[in-house]
């Protein structure tokens, strides 16, 4: 059986380092890479860049990781939207690694 696996875009890097700091903080989960992506209408946002956080573990736990980024992030500059996955399939597994931080 795959892990669970929480995904919780936000607004900004600032926003993304809190949000993975209070959710490892409130849960025993870790962090896959950080992806970003840059919106069409990014100049409308309140930050021009959507960070997506990928949080792993039990189903409890990456829920818990979720909801304490979720407020984390929402005093910075906003969330996006999430999701939780309660049992990863392999192929999704290996997409989880996938980044653009290392794209220009």
């Amino acid at each position: 059986m795959g892990k669970a696996t929480g995904i919780i875009e936000v607004f900004g890097l600032a926003a993304a380092f809190v949000a993975v700091d209070a959710g490892c903080k409130a849960a025993n989960v870790t962090v896959e890479t950080l992806d970003k992506n840059k919106p069409g209408n990014a100049d409308a946002l309140p930050v021009p860049l959507i960070v997506a956080i990928k949080f792993r573990g039990t189903v409890e736990d990456v829920k818990a990781a979720v909801e304490a980024a979720a407020r984390a992030a929402e005093g910075v500059s906003g969330v996006v939207s999430s999701h939780i996955i309660a049992n990863t399939e392999p192929s999704t597994e290996k997409m989880l690694k996938l980044n653009a931080f290392d794209k220009k």
